[in-house]
């Protein structure tokens, strides 16, 4: 397994990730067996980043992720949550800190984290990114060690372009894949300049490039 430095955190991670958004049943009936068979096999690899959600099966896929790392033992995987989407309409004055606090105290208890590796605002109105009032909760949640970093994933490029000119913006989860290409005409170069890490949502086109359909 290669490794890669996360951005300005300075944490070591494996190039290729475990997408838990499937375990969450989410889409469909999954088998908790194979999904944490599926878990171990990839942290047996050399995985050491899982990428999920609080929404991922109304928090299924968090607390099977900590049913599998407690089981381990050992030094623990580098865990990304997201945050916003329990929201039951996406408006920009639902990411209050009332609400970013209950749902990030929600995914540690999941979680089973007293500090969170990582938050990541998930797919929130563009309205959010033009203003520095979330960034500055993330930034308060984080000086009170509710988690130790956060990022954003995001729809489009001019959001992501926005996101990484606050400094406390660690990460960027945006689709890049065969057929997404687009990043790579300015993102990637930006974020590079700014330290950001880019974890690529949807490499495999939602299993279009699996060779399974």
């Amino acid at each position: 397994m290669k490794f890669r430095h996360f951005g300005k955190t300075g944490q070591l991670v494996s190039e290729i990730g475990f997408g838990a958004w499937a375990i969450g049943a989410s889409w469909g009936e999954v088998d908790d067996m194979q999904s944490a068979a599926a878990l171990h096999a990839s942290l047996d690899s050399g995985v050491n980043f899982l990428d999920t959600a609080d929404v991922y099966g109304d928090g299924h896929s968090e607390r099977l992720i900590a049913q599998v790392v407690k089981e381990r033992g050992g030094a623990a995987p580098f865990v990304a949550t997201k945050a916003g989407r329990r929201l039951p309409a996406q408006v920009p004055e639902g990411y209050s800190e009332a609400n970013l606090r209950s749902w990030i105290d929600r995914s540690r208890a999941n979680l089973q984290m007293d500090t969170l590796d990582l938050v990541q605002l998930h797919c929130p109105p563009t309205a959010v990114y033009e203003s520095a009032r979330v960034f500055d909760i993330l930034d308060t949640l984080k000086a009170e060690g509710k988690l130790k970093d956060y990022g954003v994933s995001v729809e489009r490029i001019d959001e992501a372009l926005k996101a990484i000119i606050y400094p406390g913006v660690v990460s960027v989860q945006i689709i890049f894949n065969i057929f997404r290409q687009r990043v790579a005409d300015e993102f990637l170069a930006k974020a590079k300049e700014n330290n950001v890490a880019v974890i690529a949502r949807v490499p495999l086109a939602s299993g279009l490039l699996t060779g399974k359909m």
